[in-house]
């Protein structure tokens, strides 16, 4: 998916987006999963630095669960933590396309608790059904996920523009609900074909789209409540 088409609420600069991607690209910069800070060394000494980084800052199942109190923040800043530089660069398109037209119909303060909600959300519930794993789990998927479950919701009529590689890359424009279902279909069918393997946490994925979904809904059905009541109130006079 490359281009979303349609117009936000608000033409407002979308910085939580912004700083969301500058917050990955950075924490990825900086640490030694890049290779690029000589802080960390080479060979043995910058695998064993990776290794404690994803350790430290990313969902240890097994260990959060068991573990001190201060791990139950790790999927926070698992968030900010990617694998490598394709795990950080699909994601931040995906953000990117999406972000910024979720965050302008939400608002800032509201698309901003979306992400990082959902994203905890995403992998607090991964770790609760795998919670003997050992796997390290890291990533903004499950966040994003949320996004692309509430630009579903606020954007059904929008339309994708996607790219295919079995039809040579070839351009074409579809209705975002019918990308994004089939995108959610193949996460829902892939939890099952990946359940206990190393990889991707399409279990985490599923749960953010649900949750991104379902915080859209809330925020727009409180939103025209509120609309609703003070359209009811506007003819009473005083007496």
């Amino acid at each position: 998916m490359i281009r979303t088409a349609g117009r936000p609420d608000r033409h407002d600069s979308p910085w939580v987006t912004g700083t969301l991607m500058g917050g990955c690209c950075a924490a990825f910069l900086l640490g030694p999963v890049s290779g690029l800070n000589p802080a960390y060394g080479t060979g043995p000494a910058l695998l064993s630095a990776q290794t404690a980084y994803f350790e430290r800052w990313g969902v240890v199942p097994q260990e959060l669960w068991h573990g001190p109190l201060p791990g139950l923040c790790t999927p926070l800043t698992a968030l900010f933590v990617h694998g490598n530089w394709l795990h950080l660069l699909g994601n931040m398109l995906f953000l990117y396309v999406f972000g910024a037209m979720t965050e302008a119909r939400m608002g800032r303060a509201a698309f901003a608790c979306c992400y990082l909600l959902t994203g905890y959300l995403a992998l607090l519930g991964y770790a609760a059904v795998h919670a003997t794993s050992g796997r390290t789990l890291v990533g903004a998927s499950g966040a994003i996920s949320g996004v692309l479950g509430a630009f579903l919701y606020l954007f059904p009529r929008a339309r994708v523009t996607s790219l295919f590689p079995f039809l040579f890359f070839l351009p074409l424009r579809f209705p975002a609900w019918a990308v994004l279902l089939f995108w959610f279909v193949l996460q829902w069918l892939a939890t099952g074909t990946a359940a206990g393997q190393p990889g991707v946490a399409y279990l985490a994925h599923v749960l953010g789209f649900c949750l991104g979904f379902g915080f859209a809904w809330v925020l727009r059905t409180a939103a025209a409540r509120v609309k609703g009541a003070a359209r009811s109130t506007e003819g009473d006079k005083p007496t």
